[in-house]
């Protein structure tokens, strides 16, 4: 019979559970709502409830998964910063090949959810899971790498396409460039949040490459990613509801420069941490748009 955890313990499930931050839903949707949107996009309204099902899902483990792979390419450079010094594997309470393990298991139920759709989504499916396995590793030579991070987090959006229609169109294409831009503003702001540690162990941040024109930087990521999907809604008939969604998601932008402007950590933490309302708005708009049309 197994002993139980002494008190103060963590058990092994919360390990894991931690591991894949299920704790911090906020990640998950930053990467759900721009999906979701173009599904509902693809589809020209609500797409069926088993799309549904395998996007929100998949989008789940998927995230899991990357958390997983992220903190073991992460281990060596996440010990020396306090916030994430007692991540699992970096702290040696789940081990490197465990945690592979565990990341690879979520990955493969995410890609059999895949293949109950069509050949095309289950191609790029391929390419979504070598570039979010490649992210982590950019960050040791690349200045930006929330640039592809930006494009990890972006995937779901030509998979919707796939799964829709068959193919990806050139205006998914389209969206995840302007979706990438709102990635570089909210990953720029949760790097200005360990700035001062990331100088100190040598990885590459946006935030350290900007500099002092940090701020300036992720307004301008902001403005280019609302831009880009207020120019495609209109070019795909969208009414006044969706640039209603695009106006309440600018509005929470402006709030997030109040947060940022003077780079305290708390600041650009909760700019970060709250980021995924903005996402949420523009889908809002797309959905209830579609309805209303």
């Amino acid at each position: 019979m197994s002993t139980p955890p002494a008190s103060g313990t963590p058990s092994r499930l919360s390990l894991y559970l931690n591991l894949i931050r299920w704790d911090r839903p906020a990640g998950s949707y930053l990467l759900l709502w721009p999906t979701l949107a173009a599904l509902w996009m693809a589809a020209g309204g609500f797409p069926g409830w088993h799309l549904l099902v395998v996007f929100v899902a998949g989008t789940f483990l998927m995230r899991s998964a990357g958390c997983a792979v992220n903190d073991v390419a992460d281990r060596d450079f996440d010990r020396h910063v306090k916030r994430t010094a007692q991540r699992p594997v970096t702290s040696g309470a789940i081990s490197v090949k465990a945690a592979l393990v565990f990341g690879a298991v979520l990955a493969l139920i995410a890609f059999a959810l895949v293949l109950t759709t069509n050949a095309v989504t289950i191609a790029w499916s391929f390419a979504a899971l070598a570039v979010a396995i490649f992210y982590p590793f950019t960050k040791r030579f690349f200045s930006m790498p929330q640039a592809v991070l930006g494009i990890a987090f972006s995937f779901g959006i030509p998979m919707a396409f796939a799964a829709v229609r068959g193919e990806v169109p050139p205006l998914a294409w389209q969206l995840l460039v302007g979706n990438l831009f709102w990635v570089l503003a909210y990953d720029t702001e949760y790097a200005m949040v360990d700035r001062d540690d990331d100088l100190k162990i040598g990885i590459k941040t946006s935030a350290i490459t900007l500099g002092r024109f940090d701020v300036a930087g992720v307004m301008l990521f902001y403005a280019a990613y609302l831009a880009i999907w207020c120019v495609l809604g209109a070019q795909l008939g969208f009414g006044w509801i969706y640039f209603g969604g695009i106006a309440v998601a600018a509005v929470q932008v402006l709030w997030h420069f109040t947060l940022i402007r003077d780079r305290s950590r708390d600041g650009c933490f909760k700019a970060f941490r709250l980021n995924h309302w903005v996402g949420f708005a523009v889908f809002a708009g797309v959905v209830v748009d579609s309805v209303l049309r």
